[in-house]
């Protein structure tokens, strides 16, 4: 993350900057794909002539982080919606663009929106924002719900964050570790976005009175770490009256990581893990052995309530109506909580502006007047602001900064605490140069 004391990227640095109704038939689909790997999905409203399009991209089929559930659910929720009759009558066009987890490919998929006259980017996963912002602001289209992994995410006039994103993530996981754990060591990633990470986790352990955390680079795409691992446990043992905590950040390879840690840790004194959600999920713990995965017993803060609450029925129910047996789909994956929270932000949007023009400027327009946006207590009421209240600390678009603790206990997550954490003041002293 980068704000108004973070440092931009250079150009000159090749290094990634994340944290930076109907069915219609598989042919009919693939006649309608678009370039860089962008498909259409349309409903069967009556208002085919006049319909609402957005776009939701997210990586898939790479060797680093993958998304496939973000854009297959928002293909599964434009089904939903038109199947109901759409919005205000008319049909929901979702377009969706494999973004590669490449810079070109992120900036191809901006292109697409601003050709197919999208109204909003929802509910999508990049880490090249700095690739992809640029077209949208230019043309004037929202970016709506995205992943909170990007600077720009939290600084750009035309986004609209739904979650605190890692600034949010870390400063809580920090003041949790803060009371229980001797030396804390965080794994993250040698790119810019990870030279980010570490004074998140230590606004979090400094507001709980601890040390800062050793910080330790690793490859984004390594496939395997054991001298990273060697290297974490022999930080975090040097207090032998104190266990230490080590905290992989690490995306998809967080798995990958913790596979070469739970081998190497037989040869140190016991340590404790604990990281963010996004670099584990349910699914994760259950491939990794569930209640005797590295993970039991690791502290986890995400952004929403566990996947087990009630809260969640409604998106699980589009989900078995629209997308029964489509594995990419997980109800418990961050990216789909996002993009259905996202939809709904867009959905009331939509619904607020009536038999009214339809436009990237109305719904901006909407957007920036302070409409209030409910999302069935996933979070609290969203709403958005030029200027919010961490705008001092260049987070001048971070309107949700509550995270839940949950914990890892018989395999299965759960919650660590009641209700949410509001990590803002925490935020406020966070040394973020």
């Amino acid at each position: 993350m980068t704000g108004s004391r973070f440092r931009s990227s250079p150009p000159s640095r090749h290094r990634s900057r994340p944290f930076r109704a109907g069915v219609i038939t598989t042919g009919a689909l693939a006649a309608m794909t678009l370039a860089a790997g962008c498909g259409v999905v349309p409903g069967i409203s009556a208002a085919d002539d006049d319909p609402i399009t957005v776009m939701t991209w997210a990586p898939e089929e790479t060797k680093a982080t993958n998304k496939p559930g973000m854009p297959a659910f928002a293909r599964a929720y434009a089904s939903w919606v038109n199947s109901e009759g759409g919005i205000n009558g008319r049909r929901l066009n979702v377009l969706t663009c494999n973004e590669r987890n490449d810079s070109v490919a992120a900036a191809r998929c901006a292109r697409t929106a601003v050709k197919e006259n999208a109204v909003a980017v929802v509910g999508s996963y990049s880490q090249h924002a700095d690739a992809f912002m640029p077209a949208l602001e230019g043309a004037g289209i929202p970016y709506i719900g995205g992943y909170g992994i990007t600077t720009d995410e939290f600084t750009s006039p035309l986004s609209y964050p739904v979650n605190g994103g890692q600034p949010a993530l870390l400063a809580g996981l920090g003041r949790a570790l803060a009371d229980s754990c001797g030396p804390v060591t965080l794994i993250r990633p040698d790119t810019i976005a990870g030279d980010q990470l570490p004074p998140l986790l230590n606004s979090g352990l400094s507001a709980g009175g601890h040390e800062p955390t050793a910080d330790q680079r690793a490859e984004e795409e390594a496939t395997e770490y054991e001298g990273q691992s060697k290297q974490a446990l022999e930080t975090s043992t040097t207090d032998p009256e104190a266990p230490g905590c080590v905290v992989p950040a690490l995306g998809d390879r967080t798995g990958t990581f913790m596979d070469s840690f739970r081998r190497a840790r037989a040869d140190y004194p016991d340590v404790r893990t604990a990281t963010v959600m996004g670099s584990v999920d349910q699914t994760t713990i259950n491939t990794s052995g569930g209640s005797s995965s590295p993970y039991e017993g690791s502290y986890v803060t995400g952004w929403y309530p566990v996947s087990s609450d009630a809260l969640w029925d409604p998106m699980k129910d589009v989900i078995k109506k629209e997308a029964f047996g489509d594995n990419r789909i997980d109800p418990a994956d961050t990216g789909v909580q996002t993009t259905w929270i996202a939809y709904t932000v867009l959905k009331q949007v939509l619904e607020s502006l009536g038999d009214g023009e339809v436009s990237s400027s109305s719904v901006t327009r909407t957007l920036n007047k302070g409409l209030k946006v409910e999302t069935g207590g996933l979070t609290p009421t969203l709403r958005w602001q030029f200027q919010d209240k961490l705008a001092a600390v260049g987070f001048p678009r971070l309107v949700n900064a509550n995270v839940t603790l949950q914990k890892v206990k018989d395999g299965r997550l759960v919650a660590g605490s009641e209700g949410f954490i509001d990590v803002t003041d925490t935020l406020h002293k966070a040394d973020v140069v």
